[in-house]
């Protein structure tokens, strides 16, 4: 009987992927820098649609303590030059905006509409 075989390598596959071109490009390019968040846009593909009211409060409080810990993940806008568009961290961008700052640390890099789907999953 001839071995089966499917038809790919699956969606965890094409996510280390993405991870690592990610980690990649976190070497190569530059580091975290600060943007202003009217600068940055929610992506209108994002999965997630649910920012709870109260989960979203809890952030913001601790966002006005400490800070953004961990850096948002956006690419440039692919509509709008000198704007960028999120790719990971939605809730901290929102969170940021209701805690009163002007701007967020991020990580900007260069990624295609299907890794930002599959990073944004």
């Amino acid at each position: 009987m001839a071995e089966r075989r499917g038809l790919g390598r699956g969606l965890s596959a094409l996510l280390d992927e993405t991870a690592a071109g990610v980690a990649a490009g976190a070497a190569v390019g530059a580091g975290v820098r600060e943007l202003s968040v009217e600068l940055v846009h929610r992506n209108p593909d994002q999965p997630r649609m649910d920012f709870s009211g109260d989960d979203l409060d809890t952030l913001a409080a601790s966002i006005r303590d400490k800070g953004v810990l961990q850096p948002i993940l956006v690419r440039p806008s692919p509509t709008e030059p000198g704007q960028f568009q999120i790719v990971a961290g939605e809730r901290r961008w929102r969170a940021a905006q209701q805690a009163g700052l002007h701007e967020i640390p991020a990580l900007v890099r260069e990624l295609d509409d299907v890794a930002t789907l599959e990073i944004g999953i």
